[in-house]
């Protein structure tokens, strides 16, 4: 099978994930052996041509932390005029997309098992994206994880780097103490400009964001959801 994550480039750097164990089913396993090929893409094979991969240049979304793959899958099948990147480190999550894009006939999605700093930094063009979403990230509840949070100024500088002019950058998150931290990070980051229309910083969801299960058992338990869009301005 497909080495999982590759540790070459970040192997000493602070990570924002732990890759959790998870029993894959026949199909997923079977998916990495069949269908790899078809929308895998491997991180150390370098800086990636977009045009050649999906043989047309189209507006590029890249997802980062899609988990089990409901609304990445969603948006690449109501979207076929986008080119999607999904970034994950969770195997079985990859597994099960592969399947559901295969059955469905995508020709518009690829996938990275990797670090998604390793793409950013070693995969993906300056100035190429014209969307990033983080959707649901890890927040790393306690004070002494608070550096393991992806978002952070570093990263924004990176996010910035790889956004077209004009290019968004969209998080979402229902734990409100890691939206504040995000705002903060963003609001003091160079380059960006809030597209929030209402107080507070925070942006309503977009349509273009599915409604996930996991949004809808936060709902239940009493979780709100806040929205960050930031847009690259130079």
């Amino acid at each position: 099978m497909v080495n999982m994550v590759s540790n070459a480039s970040r192997s000493s750097a602070i990570r924002s994930y732990v890759i959790r164990g998870g029993r894959f089913t026949k199909a997923q396993r079977r998916a990495f052996k069949q269908v790899w090929e078809e929308f895998g893409l491997d991180v150390d094979s370098g800086l990636l041509n977009v045009k050649l991969e999906f043989g047309m240049l189209a507006p590029l979304v890249i997802e980062i932390g899609f988990g089990m793959g409901d609304s990445l899958f969603e948006m690449a099948q109501k979207n076929p005029e986008n080119n999607f990147i999904g970034i994950e480190v969770y195997a079985p999550g990859v597994g099960r997309l592969m399947n559901r894009a295969q059955s469905a006939g995508l020709t518009n999605l690829r996938i990275y098992l990797a670090d998604a700093n390793d793409v950013l930094e070693n995969c993906i063009g300056m100035e190429s994206i014209d969307r990033l979403q983080l959707y649901f990230p890890d927040p790393w509840h306690k004070k002494k994880h608070h550096k393991r949070r992806l978002v952070q100024a570093e990263f924004a500088e990176l996010v910035r780097s790889r956004l077209r002019l004009g290019g968004i950058f969209h998080m979402a998150t229902d734990w409100q103490p890691y939206a504040e931290h995000m705002l903060s990070v963003m609001n003091l980051s160079e380059g960006f400009e809030n597209c929030a229309n209402t107080l507070g910083g925070y942006s309503l969801k977009p349509k273009y964001r599915p409604f996930t299960k996991f949004e809808q058992r936060g709902r239940q338990l009493g979780y709100g959801t806040w929205d960050l869009i930031f847009k690259r301005r130079i």
